[in-house]
């Protein structure tokens, strides 16, 4: 029944379009779809058919084009069926498959999580987008009804799709101005998300609807009559809030539903921008505004181009109302957003509204290339796209949107790159400031430049807030320093393998390098080289993937680990038990010191590896090569071996275990520092001893500092 309702619906859509070249090959998609997903079935046991058909319909409610519509009904058959790119064409052309590439899948690659895999497919479909934003759309209205039917999958998949939506899709949505379409996955995300909230909102403000709209009713009535004493022809619509809206509000000021007043706002739609203002006054005298609940959106547009006058004012008996006051174009792109294009061809200035709504995805692909790993391109992504904004002024009067804690760098390269690479200082409402100041909305900044070739600076990335800034200051690394990086880049991978008791020659061959650029999106070594070199890459990104796959290829012989690296022992400090004349020595993954409690294990071929008796690397070896062991007399040479400290993230803790461990007369050999995401510390502290107490001591006069929370050795 629910496939006859779906099926019907979208045909009779279909029938009702009055072009009948697009009526042809909209019924040549269907009857192609429905043959090739013929039997399938969608996890609530329905025709898989249906979806197609739902997404079509969203499309088709948008009024999109044709082709797009097409490639709606198409955009799971080469995914899914036996279709092939090659039929798609011959049977629609390029340009529908070139909508259904956009939107397919990758293919099936070995990700290292469900996370990574979502992220590389986002990260294909807005590489397609910079094409053909009408990709995202027909991807949007698929997540729409994906969600939707959303309760047929487990709690776990619910959840983890619902996050997804609401980080990225329904952000995206709002970006591109559909509202529609943001509004209902919102909602929808909400009541997976926290089904109770949900429960409880459908609830109460249903019990509480009837009285709204008596309000709601009075204040319309109201605000028609100042539009007939000003002789004004418009429209004055009540709406209820969505139900996320009302939700975020309530969490961000701490706020019950008894205390939110605007469950319902009201919408005046009047013909210019000039009747706008007019209403708007008229309004102020007729009821008082609430002070600092006033924003003005059309002489300076949301970075979606959304423009509304909005403002909260109170009655004469005390009671709370927002309202928005917009012309029927403003209206109609705040409905509809980018598909507006589509559904209003015939108004020429829709023209210049799509291209400013656009201009954002060429800025975003012009920096995409600069990050390799696609996670961190859709971090910068979300944090450039979807926080919250901040509208600061150019000395000209320009607008420009940033996010929220910005600084005067974020504000050069939103300007040019040019003028952020030549940034030397900066004047905020006319007084010198930081390059690292936060910036206010309603800021008037200016940017100091110099005509040399200085450039960046690495700090930059310190404390930038945009994804854009960031990734601009990186690309400039990347070009302008490449020798420098490549050879830098080297240097690290090298130094990181041999900590780790590699060679990166051991480590990296054409299989490997192969493996990671599928991951990474290098186009050659040196492109790897350079990346790590300027930043783009992490260091333990590369070298953490190499030893996974060079693992994979050598899996755990009996004999010895893979991990297992030794090195030699200084002569006459280990004595085995039933073994003479045979090389000794020492795992570099325990790095066993004297006074540890020790282990041979026979290895063919490479003598007798000395463990700790606690290192978890000996469990899967031949029980019967297993030989006890023991420390035998001193030795001037020194044993390497690794504290981690886990410490406070306040000032001089580093100095004071430098301090603490030269008072000793120990070595450090490296020390490696990081803060946590809890805004703790880690501090890998690498040491030369020559006997175990030496280290039992330093921990425990490390620990008796109250900045210090632990310190343990490690196991690689």
């Amino acid at each position: 029944m629910q496939e006859d309702s779906e099926v019907n619906t979208v045909l009779g859509k279909i029938y009702s379009l009055s072009d009948d070249a697009d009526r042809e090959l909209l019924l040549r998609a269907y009857n192609y779809a429905q043959s090739m997903h013929a039997g399938q079935k969608r996890a609530s046991g329905d025709p898989f058919f249906i979806h197609p058909c739902a997404v079509a319909e969203i499309l088709l409610d948008l009024d999109l084009d044709a082709p797009t519509i097409a490639a709606a009904f198409l955009h799971d058959v080469i995914e899914d069926t036996p279709a092939t790119k090659d039929d798609i064409r011959a049977n629609f052309g390029d340009e529908v498959m070139g909508l259904v590439e956009g939107v397919t899948k990758l293919e099936k690659i070995q990700y290292g999580s469900k996370e990574d895999e979502d992220a590389e497919n986002f990260r294909k479909v807005f590489v397609a987008m910079a094409n053909d934003v009408r990709v995202i759309i027909i991807k949007l209205a698929d997540r729409l009804h994906n969600m939707r039917s959303l309760n047929y999958l487990s709690k776990a998949r619910q959840q983890r799709i619902a996050k997804e939506t609401l980080d990225i899709y329904a952000p995206l949505a709002g970006r591109l101005g559909i509202f529609q379409i943001k509004s209902e996955l919102e909602d929808l995300c909400l009541r997976y998300l926290d089904p109770e909230m949900f429960e409880y909102l459908v609830t109460n403000i249903h019990q509480q609807m009837k009285e709204r709209e008596e309000f709601v009713n009075f204040v319309v009535g109201e605000l028609q009559e100042i539009l007939r004493e000003s002789d004004i022809s418009g429209e004055v619509i009540g709406r209820p809030k969505h139900f996320y809206s009302i939700y975020r509000k309530m969490k961000t000021q701490n706020k019950t539903l008894d205390q939110i007043y605007d469950l319902t706002g009201v919408r005046v739609i009047v013909s210019t921008t000039e009747e706008c203002y007019e209403v708007l006054g008229k309004i102020h005298l007729k009821w008082k505004p609430v002070p600092g609940r006033f924003k003005d959106y059309i002489a300076t547009p949301k970075r979606n181009m959304y423009q509304s006058l909005h403002t909260t004012v109170v009655t004469n008996f005390g009671q709370f109302f927002e309202i928005q006051i917009r012309t029927a174009e403003m209206h109609r792109l705040d409905e509809y957003g980018i598909a507006a294009h589509w559904k209003y061809k015939e108004n020429k200035t829709d023209e210049n509204n799509f291209d400013l709504r656009i201009d954002w995805i060429r800025d975003i692909l012009d920096w995409e290339g600069s990050i390799n790993d696609t996670k961190e391109f859709v971090d910068s992504l979300k944090s450039d796209l979807y926080s919250s904004e901040l509208l600061v002024f150019t000395p000209q009067g320009k607008v420009i949107s940033l996010p929220l804690e910005a600084t005067p760098i974020d504000f050069a390269y939103a300007i040019h790159s040019e003028v952020g690479h030549r940034c030397v200082g900066a004047k905020v409402n006319n007084k010198i400031v930081p390059l690292n100041s936060e910036l206010h909305t309603g800021d008037v900044v200016e940017i100091l430049t110099s005509s040399s070739d200085k450039g960046p600076s690495w700090d930059w990335l310190k404390f930038v807030k945009s994804g854009s800034a960031r990734a601009k200051i990186r690309q400039y690394f990347k070009k302008e320093m490449k020798e420098e990086n490549v050879k830098t880049g080297r240097t690290m991978l090298e130094e990181e393998a041999k900590r780790r008791g590699y060679k990166l020659s051991e480590l990296l061959n054409d299989d490997s390098f192969k493996r990671l650029s599928n991951r990474l999106v290098f186009t050659g070594v040196d492109e790897m080289y350079s990346s790590v070199g300027y930043g783009a890459v992490g260091v333990n990104q590369v070298i953490n993937r190499l030893i996974d796959y060079r693992k994979k290829e050598n899996p755990m012989p009996t004999d010895v680990t893979d991990i297992e690296k030794v090195k030699k022992t200084p002569e006459g400090s280990v004595t085995v038990q039933g073994e003479e004349q045979l090389l000794v020595k020492f795992a570099h993954c325990c790095n066993p010191v004297p006074g540890d409690e020790i282990i041979g294990y026979v290895s063919v071929g490479r003598g007798v590896i000395i463990h700790r008796k606690d290192c978890p690397n000996i469990k899967g070896y031949n029980p019967e090569r297993l030989q006890p062991a023991k420390w035998t007399g001193e030795t001037e040479e020194g044993f390497q071996t690794e504290l981690k400290v886990l410490t406070t993230n306040d000032d001089g803790v580093i100095a004071f275990i430098t301090a603490e461990i030269a008072r000793m007369k120990l070595s450090i050999t490296q020390l490696n520092g990081r803060v946590t995401k809890e805004g703790g510390g880690v501090i890998d502290v690498f040491l030369m001893l020559r006997k175990r107490s030496d280290m039992d001591v330093l921990i425990t006069n490390l620990k008796k500092d109250r900045r210090i929370l632990d310190v343990f050795r490690t196991v690689n």
